[in-house]
């Protein structure tokens, strides 16, 4: 039967939206409660909806009984804080399940090159049904950072970087698409991501703000590209030799983040 996708995510795996007013709103995301949980990189969370309304990150299939990333539950003590993100997150009508925002340090290329992942979103998600993506609401104005989106982890050829202002709009495929940020500032970046389920809802989302499948891709110098790409293999070796050591094949999963 195969799942509901979106059109628009079908060749290039991404959109971009039009960029969203961010000054307009309060900082919402420094009020809410996060909690530590680890992603690509030095990483906090802070969950908006969860499996059951409670202050944690967990794959809704680690839980009780276990179900795919959909039917979020809203926490209370976050909306409260954080009105015009959870508004934000609810606006396209799709299914939400996971939202939170998350907290990354600073994170060079070769650091963002090896962690490089796709995520689970799809895992107990019944055939026939939508396919979960993820919509990436860039908080912070990070004009010096960058998404990385691969087709394949080890290979840059055809690699995108979307630059990241404050109110940048993307929506990705997150299970299709190996993915990780260049945060080259000195604070923290902030970001909203919202688990959706693709449907006409979404797809009228999509149109409404003129996603794009293409978007130019950010200029990094040949030399800083050359060295990520050292610092990425060299990490992969030292990766494997570990594992290897133990007796143990190296098992690089999808994330749950």
């Amino acid at each position: 039967m195969g799942y509901i996708k979106s059109a628009a995510l079908e060749e290039t795996g991404y959109v971009v939206l039009d960029s969203y007013h961010q000054e307009v709103d309060p900082q919402e995301w420094l009020d809410i409660e996060y909690v530590d949980w680890k992603s690509s990189g030095d990483t906090r969370f802070a969950p908006l909806a969860s499996a059951k309304g409670e202050i944690e990150c967990n794959g809704f299939w680690n839980h009780k009984p276990p179900r795919t990333d959909k039917d979020g539950v809203w926490i209370d003590a976050q909306v409260v804080k954080a009105p015009n993100l959870t508004r934000r997150a609810q606006e396209p009508g799709a299914n939400v399940g996971r939202c939170r925002v998350i907290e990354l340090q600073p994170t060079p290329y070769g650091e963002c090159l090896y962690n490089l992942h796709q995520d689970d979103n799809n895992r107990l998600n019944p055939d026939g049904t939508g396919w979960v993506v993820r919509g990436f609401f860039n908080l912070t104005d990070d004009k010096d950072s960058f998404f990385v989106l691969r087709e394949n982890r080890t290979d840059p050829q055809g690699e995108v970087r979307i630059a990241l202002p404050a109110g940048a709009q993307l929506i990705i495929d997150t299970q299709r698409l190996w993915h990780a940020t260049t945060h080259l500032g000195t604070e923290p970046r902030y970001n909203l991501i919202t688990s959706w389920t693709s449907g006409p809802e979404l797809d009228a989302y999509i149109e409404k703000h003129h996603g794009q499948s293409h978007t130019a891709s950010v200029a990094v110098d040949q030399a800083i590209l050359d060295a990520g790409y050292a610092e990425q293999a060299r990490k992969d070796a030292a990766r494997a030799a570990y594992y290897a050591a133990k007796g143990q094949a190296e098992v690089r999963a999808m994330s749950e983040a």
